[in-house]
Order: C-alpha cells, then sequence, then structure tokens
C-alpha cells in the first residue's frame, strides 16, 4: 500500500497528503462536502518526481480524511487553540462536516484506521530514515505539502508561497533552514515565511532530531502557485514549470548539504 521509491542521497520526501483513495466502506459515510475531497495536496507527488536524482520518497495513497497521517496518532492538536483538522478529520478546512449525520468515526474504528493506515506509513518512513542514515551518518526529511492560499478558518489573509516549517528553527540544523529560506527569497515573484501559520507537522516534529543527525522540514507550497484552487484543481503547466525550478535548486542544495 505505501509506495517507497528508494535512492541513496542523504535526502527523503515525505508525501503524507497526495493521495485520494478512500475504502467504500468510509466512502459511503461520507457527504458531499466529504466526498469532494477538497483537502487533498494536489499533484504534489508529481510536482516533486524526477526533480533530483537519487532521491527516496515515501507516500500514502490514501486520503487524509480516512486518517492524516501527519497528525499525532495520540489525537492531540498540532496548533492548541487555533483551528485545524483531527487525526480523523470531521471537517474540512473551510469548518464544514464531512460525515452524513451519525456515520463519524467512533473510537474503536479511528484504532482501526490508525492501525491500517497511519502506522504503515510511518514504519516505512522510519524504515527508510534509518536506511539513509546509515549510508551518509545523517539524513534529511523534507515533508512536502501544499494548500490553497485563502482558508479564513485556519488562517487569515492570504497565504505566502513558501512556507518553511522547522518547529521554531528545532527540527534541523540552522544551515539546513537557511539554505532553503534563501532559496524561496531569491524566488522572484514568489512570497515566503519561515514558522508562520504551519511550523511543521507531526512528521517534522517526530523525526527532527539534528543532535542525532536526523534533520526535518516542512515545506507548505500555496496551491496557485502550480495549480487552480478550485475544481477540479486542474495543473497550471507555465507556473508549475516554473515551480519546479526552483523545488529543483532547494532539493540539489539539500542533496549536496554535508554537517560540519
Amino acid at each position: 500500500m505505501i509506495e517507497t521509491i528508494q535512492g541513496n542521497s542523504p535526502v527523503v520526501l515525505g508525501l503524507p497528503h497526495t493521495g485520494t483513495e478512500v475504502p467504500p466502506e468510509i466512502w459511503g459515510g461520507l457527504n458531499e462536502t466529504g466526498q469532494a475531497l477538497a483537502d487533498t495536496d494536489w499533484h504534489i507527488h508529481d510536482l516533486y518526481a524526477g526533480l533530483v536524482a537519487d532521491i527516496t520518497s515515501v507516500r500514502t495513497p490514501i486520503h487524509r480524511y480516512v486518517i492524516d497521517v501527519n497528525r499525532d496518532p495520540a489525537g492531540e492538536s498540532l496548533y492548541p487553540g487555533q483551528n485545524t483538522t483531527t487525526l480523523c478529520p470531521l471537517t474540512d478546512f473551510d469548518g464544514q462536516s464531512i460525515y452524513q449525520s451519525g456515520a463519524e468515526p467512533t473510537a474503536t474504528e479511528i484504532s482501526r484506521r490508525r492501525d491500517l493506515y497511519h502506522t504503515p506509513y510511518h514504519a516505512a518512513l522510519q524504515g527508510e530514515l534509518e536506511r539513509v542514515k546509515a549510508i551518509h551518518g545523517f539524513v534529511i526529511l523534507y515533508d512536502c505539502h501544499s494548500i490553497r492560499g485563502d482558508i479564513p478558518f485556519l488562517f487569515q489573509g492570504r497565504l505566502p508561497d513558501f512556507n518553511i516549517g522547522t518547529h521554531l528553527g528545532t527540527t534541523c540544523d540552522g544551515a539546513i533552514e537557511t539554505l532553503v529560506a534563501n532559496r524561496c527569497t531569491a524566488a522572484s515573484g514568489y512570497s515566503s515565511v519561515q514558522n508562520g501559520r504551519f511550523k511543521g507537522g507531526w512528521t517534522t516534529r517526530q523525526y527532527g532530531h539534528p543532535a542525532k543527525g536526523q534533520h526535518a522540514i516542512q515545506m507548505e507550497l500555496a496551491q496557485a502557485t502550480y495549480c487552480a484552487e478550485i475544481p477540479p484543481w486542474a495543473m497550471i503547466p507555465d507556473r508549475a514549470d516554473t515551480l519546479r525550478t526552483h523545488l529543483t535548486d532547494i532539493l540539489t542544495d539539500l542533496k549536496n548539504w554535508r554537517p560540519t
């Protein structure tokens, strides 16, 4: 189920939210809003595919409405006091219910989904991080995300194009964050922020232990940088091609980075 592509460079891409698969028994309980799957990280696995050779990637094809593999499996909020979605979301990013009344997952169902989908993704990701770290003595997890740039339920105003998350500089060597931030700042026509609304999800925080040679950084892209932010979420080729040049620069720098 988990899609893994192995490379031998120091970089591992996490792809937690690009999947659109929903098992039939769950699909039948979603309402029209839920079945729209609006909160997918549309095209992200295609956007990053083949940018730089010899990079590992780990992807789940399961949609985040089934279970969000970038959430704490214990159900703790990533952003206490702020609107967000849960381990097994009950609403979309606009705060609208995604289930038919009475079809919301029970505690037993959440546990089942955690065992079936959340645990295998992280087992695969952890395995690849350990494999790559064994080769180089360190590893860099680059967690790939995207989101609509205008979602009042989650944040005020328009989201910057590049949103770098390192949990306030704790999940990677400072030189890695600076390297990525410099590339984003240098990208003409794009805006960027470090540790703004998105400071790094559970994955970044779980695996980012720079003192142990395990670095993690999250990149949340505003979807307008490469695709339409309304259905059918079509890729916009010229925007995507331009963005891919900047993403290539970022991944190349990460691939070439070495601890000092």
